[in-house]
């Protein structure tokens, strides 16, 4: 058996210097199409009062010349990209009235550097060479045949020739300098389960997860997150501009982005390694069914929106495959009310926001422990080796390490 997964890979370019130039202009193209068709939504808006469609945007712009400083598919890639963030904006309205729609990219010295991603005929892959070539658009080369061309290296244990497919490039600026980024679709063998143990999942916030596992308990909080969001949101308070944010305060936004998806691909990852090492081959996450339709005021509505939890259970699941641990959903309903000894459900049994005390069996529990417990047995009746008061209310804690960008047990985080 076999499985199919699509994976992402860098590549830092050798010859900077030969194409900087050239993929900053494709990135100010990139930048300047995305500019034209927010205004142009926004003049549609006023008129008639509706964002105009994908298929819209991209018939009206293909004959405006920004549409022809791109390849034809990388132009659309913009429309694509910029009709996803109106929709997560309508997504986010209905729960925040407060909430902004996608804005323009500013241009101060410079346009900010946007992705552009070559697909189909828009890219040209040699392996062998370690080389890729990148279309211009029609108004941006100097003659029938121009085109960019990088040199490019990535990690020793990465080899694109013998990948499936190799879906797209795209070329990204990662605030220092210009990368080629190859998604591709690749054939894995299926590995064996590591074991036939079952473990649960409990997403939150405070505690990103919270995992029972056949033989311990364990929190993953989510203090990196919280400082880096504090820290990045002062930032960019600081570096705001007088017509909205100002490109540093961009670049400030892209950054936490970027530590956010490393901290989350670091924890899936090490939360997947767990599993492997306990012999559990099935992992079961709580899933907040409808989470975000029931209306609990704009501030608890707004965190709701921005609570991780499908992106948390998409790298679960993917990183699962390749081990040989099933991912599965449980609707996590009354997990967090029902005591995982006896089965007693009681609000009042919620004592504080940690912790969980049960009226009927006297249990002692941290509440999410608790939680990711029930979850557990949603699967298997077996009960985990070790329920007591001191295993649920004293959980192990991993925390990341910043100094090695690992989760480890929390008494080796260095202070």
């Amino acid at each position: 058996m076999a499985i199919q997964v699509t994976r992402t890979y860098v590549g830092h370019i050798t010859n900077q210097q030969r194409v900087q130039s050239d993929l900053d202009a494709l990135g100010d193209a990139a930048s300047k199409l995305w500019n034209v068709a927010r205004w142009t939504a926004d003049r549609v808006w006023d008129a008639i009062g509706e964002i105009p469609d994908e298929a819209t945007l991209k018939a009206y712009l293909k004959t405006r010349q920004c549409w022809k400083n791109l390849n034809a598919f990388s132009s659309q890639k913009v429309i694509e990209e910029l009709s996803d963030a109106f929709q997560s904006w309508f997504d986010l309205r209905h729960k925040d009235e407060t909430a902004n729609p996608p804005g323009y990219r500013k241009e101060y010295d410079t346009r900010p550097r946007s992705t552009v991603t070559f697909k189909d005929n828009g890219f040209k892959l040699d392996t062998k060479h370690d080389q890729v070539r990148l279309s211009k658009g029609e108004n941006l080369k100097d003659s029938f045949g121009d085109f960019l061309l990088c040199e490019y290296d990535t990690r020793n244990d990465v080899d694109l020739g013998a990948v499936d497919t190799v879906q797209n490039v795209r070329a990204v600026w990662n605030g220092d300098e210009w990368e080629v980024h190859f998604v591709v679709k690749e054939t894995i063998p299926t590995p064996d389960a590591p074991g036939d143990g079952v473990a649960g999942v409990d997403l939150g916030v405070s505690n990103i997860a919270a995992v029972a596992f056949p033989d311990e308990y364990v929190l993953y909080p989510g203090n990196t997150i919280k400082q880096d969001n504090h820290y990045f949101q002062q930032r960019e308070y600081d570096t705001e501009g007088e017509n909205g944010p100002s490109q540093q305060a961009q670049q400030l936004r892209q950054k936490r982005n970027r530590r956010e998806t490393h901290f989350y691909h670091t924890l899936t990852k090490t939360i997947i390694e767990e599993c492997i090492e306990r012999g559990v081959g099935t992992l079961v996450v709580g899933w907040p069914e409808d989470v975000r339709s029931d209306d609990l005021g704009k501030t608890a509505n707004k965190w709701l929106h921005t609570w991780a939890f499908n992106r948390l259970y998409q790298y679960l699941n993917y990183k699962g495959k390749e081990h040989g641990v099933e991912v599965l959903k449980e609707n996590e309903w009354n997990t967090s009310k029902t005591c995982c000894a006896c089965g007693d459900t009681a609000d009042s049994n919620r004592v504080e926001r940690g912790l969980y005390v049960c009226d009927s069996c006297g249990l002692v529990a941290n509440a999410d422990c608790n939680g990711a417990e029930n979850i557990r047995q949603k699967i298997t009746p077996n009960p985990a080796a070790d329920r007591s008061t001191g295993c649920l209310a004293q959980p192990s804690v991993y925390l990341f390490n910043k100094s090695t960008g690992e989760i480890v047990p929390q008494e080796q985080v260095v202070p």
